[in-house]
């Protein structure tokens, strides 16, 4: 049913999460992979606090090693499930619409996403950028949620 899955990360915990979730499917259904990160530009103005001290040259090295090391993740991942995963890294002041976009260049046909990265811990329902793919999208998404330690859930 799906040849090519494109897994979004941002390196968080949860984001991981997907990209197990996402090289399971598509070994099991035989897919290839393409594991996707998004680094914002850099802005004199900025909210991210690495880019009130850093110069354009040094953010981009961080963005660099950073993206380096959450597609390695993904990358280590479709390695020991014997399945081909390429990665890219996009710059783009929405990430939604650079994942969206991406589905479409590589003829994605199924995305596979955390229900929240870094900065949609503290949404109620789902992540903002996880929301924004949802709409947006023209392929189907599976939303790959945290689960609940069942101890957890019983003292609730």
């Amino acid at each position: 049913m799906y040849k090519h899955i494109l897994i979004p990360t941002d390196g968080s915990e949860l984001s991981r999460k997907a990209i197990e979730h996402g090289v399971a499917l598509a070994k099991s259904i035989n897919a290839k992979v393409t594991a996707l990160t998004v680094t914002v530009p850099f802005h004199i103005f900025a909210i991210e606090p690495g880019m009130v001290t850093d110069t354009p040259e040094r953010y981009e090295e961080h963005a660099a090693d950073v993206a380096a090391k959450d597609l390695n993740v993904a990358k280590e991942a479709a390695k020991s499930a014997g399945i081909n995963c390429d990665t890219m890294r996009v710059e783009h002041e929405q990430p939604y619409r650079a994942i969206v976009d991406a589905a479409s260049q590589k003829v994605c046909d199924l995305i596979v996403m955390a229900s929240h990265g870094r900065r949609g811990i503290s949404a109620i329902v789902l992540g903002s950028e996880t929301v924004k793919v949802l709409t947006h999208s023209a392929v189907p998404v599976l939303v790959v949620r945290a689960r609940q330690p069942a101890s957890a859930s019983q003292h609730s």
